[in-house]
This record gives structure tokens, sequence and C-alpha cells, in this order.
């Protein structure tokens, strides 16, 4: 398996910089903090934000019929959303967040998801551009509303049951991204109501692992992480996490060292943990 080279997945601050005013590229600010970080990711957004960027609220772009946070919407509502975003067809997207690489992996997941071709990260996010003296601004942007034609490909998304079935088969590894005394079932989840431990047979590469200043890791430590958690790059993987927006990390993580096709649990814990139908484990993996 023979990693990818780093301008497949992400650009610079310097490269941004200088093509921010092109007319067919959109910066997205993907922002998402977790619940216990009691931040606010639109207020900061509105405070001070890449210059042209729209923020893209992945509780607001999601599946409203369910009560588990950020589920994929639609096809039809989620072209509808970036419409109004003025995300079209024939752009290029680059996504940042202000952790550095936390929220924006879940966005460029989406983007891609539902058949957006061309979607970047920005390598060290709003941290690496402020630290470098780089031009905010402050307020909403509104672009122009642009035509966006959805290629959903559900192949990308695991449901509750094509986990549980893998837990039990072996037909896929199940890989959990949230770190290890949640995975262990050693302290609370910090969303209320959730049972504490993970997906039987699952495996354990908290998220933190892979990411350093706001990039991935190299390759080879990334390789590393993953092989000490006992994962084979060779059979098929899903990765799960809190509520499906760091398992989008390791679906990166992996996809930099050539291991494409990993399936996300889009529910991931947030469901299983509150679903007392489905099987729990504790302990080390």
């Amino acid at each position: 398996m023979t990693a990818k080279q780093s301008s497949d997945f992400f650009v610079s601050t310097a490269w941004l910089a200088a093509n921010l005013d092109a007319p067919d590229l959109a910066v997205i600010d993907g922002t998402f903090f977790m619940p216990d970080e009691q931040r606010d990711a639109q207020g900061e957004y509105l405070a001070g934000h890449i210059p042209g960027a729209v923020y893209f609220d992945i509780d607001a772009i999601a599946d409203h019929t369910t009560d588990l946070p950020h589920m994929l919407p639609s096809p039809a509502a989620f072209a509808e959303a970036v419409e109004k975003l003025g995300l079209g067809d024939g752009m290029r997207f680059v996504v940042y967040d202000a952790s550095g690489l936390q929220g924006a992996p879940r966005v460029w997941w989406t983007l891609r998801a539902f058949g957006a071709a061309n979607v970047k990260i920005l390598d060290g996010g709003l941290p690496r551009w402020k630290a470098e003296g780089r031009a905010l601004e402050q307020g909403p942007v509104a672009r122009t509303p642009r035509r966006f034609t959805p290629r959903f490909d559900a192949a990308a998304v695991a449901d509750a049951a094509q986990v549980k079935a893998a837990s039990e088969t072996g037909s896929a590894q199940i890989v959990d991204a949230r770190a290890a005394p949640r995975f262990r079932g050693e302290t609370a989840e910090p969303r209320p109501g959730l049972r504490s431990g993970h997906i039987p047979s699952s495996m354990n590469v908290p998220w933190r692992e892979v990411v350093e200043n706001g990039s991935l890791r190299p390759a080879s430590e990334v390789a590393a992480a993953f092989a000490a958690a006992g994962v084979d790059l060779g059979r098929p993987i899903v990765t799960t996490c809190g509520s499906g927006v760091t398992a989008a990390i390791l679906l990166l993580a992996l996809a930099t060292i050539g291991k494409d096709e990993v399936v996300l649990y889009d529910g991931s814990w947030s469901e299983w943990g509150a679903r007392n139908n489905l099987p729990i484990a504790r302990g080390a993996a």
C-alpha cells in the first residue's frame, strides 16, 4: 500500500492566500466543537474567518427527522442547503476549521459523499492561517447561489445493521476514533444518556494519535498507529467515533496512506450507545 501525495488532500496556507480570488474556488469553514469544549462554532466564525469563507453547519445541514446529531441529510436537502451557500457544480472547495483538523474532515467527507469532485483541506487550518498573520474578516458571507447536482455514494456510509453484522462476522474491521478511556468504558460519554464502552470486536485508534499541530502525522506514523491497534490495511474497514465527526479523520488518514473505500458509520456511538438492543463491550480491545 503506497502513501499518496499530501497535495491530493491538502492545500497550504500560502496556496490558499494566493488563490482566494479564483472565481471557481469556494472556501468553507467547517468548524465543529465537541460538546465538552463548550465553544460556539458559528459565533467564532462570525467573529473572524478566512475572507470569503462560508460557514458549513453540520448540525443544520443534517437529517432533521432523527434525534441523532448531524446525520447526513437526503441528497435533495443537501443540494438545497449548499446551493444557498453558493457551492455548486464544477467548483473547487477548500475546507478548514478553527481547531486545525477536527471538523474539516467531516465536511470534506460529506461533500465527497454527495459527489463533489474537488475538495481539499487547509493544512493547519485557521490556527496556522492566524499564526502567519493572514487576513481575516468578520460577519456572514453571502455567495451567489449555484446549482449543485448531488451524486450520493450510499456505499460510503454504514448503518447500525451493517456495523452489527461486521461486528458479529468479522466481514469488516471496526475502528473507533474516540479517546481510549471512552473506548474502554472507563469514562462517561459527553452526550447524556449514552452507555459507556465500545462496539464488540472493534479496535481503537484515537484520532489525536494521527493528528499533530493541525496536520496529519507523517504517513509512516499514521500507518504505525493503525498497525499498533491491530488493524489490517488489506481488509475492509468501517470507522466510527462519538457522532461521526472524528471518524472522518481516521477515514482521511487511511486515505492518505493508500487505503481507499473506507466506510463511515454515521450514527456512531450516539446511536449505538443509546440503543439497548445493541451489544457493548468494555475494557481493552
